[in-house]
């Protein structure tokens, strides 16, 4: 049975990788629009940077494409070398006068009208999630279906109707159907 839960806990974790994938580079996009438009620039950490490493993270990140990119980064290879966890951590408090307000609670619009510190707290529990999987780290004993339709919802709030893209290549539901032993809701959904 052990090994049976450990073979079903990697196809389950390679199964959550489109929707994962899929979350990041929507956040990121939808984060990167609003904060241009909002400070009219491309290059809006130039202008607005982040609290905290955020500012740090982007320069390491420009570093690291000047020497590996053979041209002059532009601001779409900037934001496509952010890790998810910078986008996270610009809806923490500490960025909220800067990101949140001005500008970011906008990508969730339409449908989002709750508070900044919620959506934190769903994107950086979505966060740590995602870092277990990538850490090949068990998820098992989580209760997997209420992660999935967290991302779903989340991407929804970000860009209306491309769940139904999302859907073409989620195959989720089959493999959380295949779970070996049932999710008894031991526990808290930890990541």
């Amino acid at each position: 049975m052990a090994l049976e839960l450990y073979w079903w806990n990697i196809e389950v974790s390679a199964a959550f990788y489109p929707a994962l994938n899929f979350l990041e580079v929507i956040l990121r996009n939808a984060f990167h629009d609003e904060l241009t438009s909002n400070y009219a620039r491309s290059e809006w950490w130039t202008t607005a940077p982040p609290v905290g490493d955020g500012a740090f993270v982007i320069d390491a990140a420009q570093r690291k494409l000047n020497r590996t990119s053979g041209h002059v980064p532009t601001s779409d290879d900037v934001v496509a070398a952010m890790p998810f966890g910078f986008w996270v951590s610009l809806l923490s408090r500490s960025n909220e006068e800067v990101m949140w307000r001005p500008a970011l609670y906008r990508a969730f619009r339409p449908g989002y009208r709750g508070p900044r510190r919620q959506m934190h707290a769903h994107l950086e529990h979505l966060r740590m999630f995602r870092n277990r999987i990538m850490h090949h780290e068990p998820v098992h004993m989580r209760h997997l279906e209420a992660d999935r339709e967290r991302i779903y919802e989340l991407v929804e709030y970000l860009a209306p109707g491309a769940t139904r893209m999302l859907e073409r290549v989620d195959n989720l539901a089959e493999v959380l159907a295949r779970r070996p032993v049932p999710y008894l809701g031991r526990g808290r959904n930890r990541a």
